[in-house]
């Protein structure tokens, strides 16, 4: 079956009676290159975090799915994304993270750009000496910028340049987590670490969605915020996850905790929630920090997962509290690693021909449901758009 013509009509069904996503989605290299067009670059997906260009001209090449992205802090400290392409020959422009003194300039032939993505210099381009050309206008071979959005220290991009504005799209998400939606604070290696896992991005985010698994994937999680102590998130064709109403403020060996953000309200104190931005978003936020991961889509059955915790005061990031962060780095990255033979089993599990997408529990899977919906819709939209 190709991938164009698999049918997606049970994964739109009411949760009932759906079924997942056919196994093509998660082996065939067609179905990762149509998602690639139809799902990730036509929608938000997030490429970075800001705290990687802190600077006025700091610059972090990404390589997302293929495309080459330029993240960079402008002269006005705004984070803006490039094509990483000079526009002369199409060589890379940079090809390292590093701080970018001046102007951007192309190593093959030195054109030479600003941090608005302006040309400003086309050395001999009109013969030895010669800086200009009248058939070379400036004005006109600027970078290709992309439209970005930086929200909870994630740089978010949308590659086909089609999709409503990020704070329309997600304006009740961003609505509902307001109080986090403010300058976080990063403390470098200690609050960092990657995860290669053998899987289909989709499954990590489908694992991420719900709390069934809480039980018998995490049980030192599930010994104190139980299972019946979470509720489901269900946003129809924006996002899906989890919350609990069990959180328990991580001490230090001093019983110091980490200070809350400013003004937090009441709902915080023993509360949490853990949300994908679609598609390949996962945000957790408490009353003292947050945390974002990147999932990086390698190919169908590989993915890397960008994992960095931000916190909620500048104290937090200083040495008082150094061993405490890299408790809780160490503490989560346990429970990230906890799920990676599940996310692999089910790789591994949709290669059984006879597997149908499965069958969604209506009370514990709604979560995950709400994301294969939203895949598929975002297929359908891409194959309706490849007829025209």
């Amino acid at each position: 079956m190709t991938t164009a013509n698999s049918d997606l009509s049970d994964v739109m069904q009411p949760v009932a009676r759906a079924k997942g996503l056919p196994n093509a989605h998660y082996i065939d290299p067609a179905a990762f290159d149509e998602e690639r067009k139809s799902v990730l670059f036509a929608n938000w997906s997030g490429v970075g975090f800001a705290k990687d260009v802190p600077n006025e001209g700091d610059a972090m090449p990404v390589d997302f799915l293929g495309v080459p992205l330029l993240i960079l802090r402008d002269h006005d400290g705004a984070v803006r994304v490039y094509q990483n392409t000079c526009r002369h020959r199409g060589m890379i422009l940079v090809d390292e993270p590093r701080n970018i003194r001046g102007t951007i300039r192309c190593p093959y032939h030195s054109w030479c750009y600003g941090l608005d993505g302006q040309l400003r210099s086309t050395p001999h381009v009109g013969g030895p000496g010669q800086n200009i050309h009248e058939d070379i206008k400036r004005n006109e071979l600027g970078l290709f910028e992309m439209r970005s959005h930086v929200w909870l220290g994630v740089v978010f991009v949308n590659v086909s340049a089609a999709a409503p504005d990020f704070d329309v799209v997600h304006a009740d998400l961003i609505a509902r987590w307001s109080e986090f939606d403010k300058p976080l604070y990063h403390s470098g290696a200690d609050s960092s670490f990657k995860l290669d896992v053998a899987c289909n991005w989709k499954l990590a985010v489908e694992n991420y969605c719900e709390s069934y698994h809480l039980p018998w994937v995490h049980p030192g999680l599930n010994s104190y915020s139980r299972l019946e102590d979470h509720y489901n998130i269900e946003e129809n064709g924006r996002y899906s996850g989890q919350g609990t109403l069990v959180y328990r403020q991580l001490e230090g060996e001093d019983g110091k905790v980490f200070p809350d953000f400013e003004g937090v309200s009441d709902k915080w104190d023993t509360g949490a929630e853990y949300i994908t931005v679609f598609p390949n978003v996962l945000l957790g936020v408490h009353r003292d920090h947050t945390f974002a991961i990147v999932l990086e889509p390698k190919e169908q059955g590989k993915t890397q997962e960008h994992v960095e915790i931000f916190y909620a005061t500048e104290a937090a990031i200083g040495d008082g509290f150094s061993a405490t962060r890299a408790k809780n780095t160490a503490q989560w990255e346990e429970v990230f690693k906890e799920d990676i033979f599940v996310v692999e089993g089910m790789q591994r599990g949709r290669l059984g021909p006879l597997f149908d997408g499965g069958k969604f529990s209506p009370a514990m899977d709604g979560a995950t449901h709400v994301f294969h919906e939203w895949v598929a819709q975002s297929l359908s939209a891409g194959r309706q758009i490849a007829a025209e």
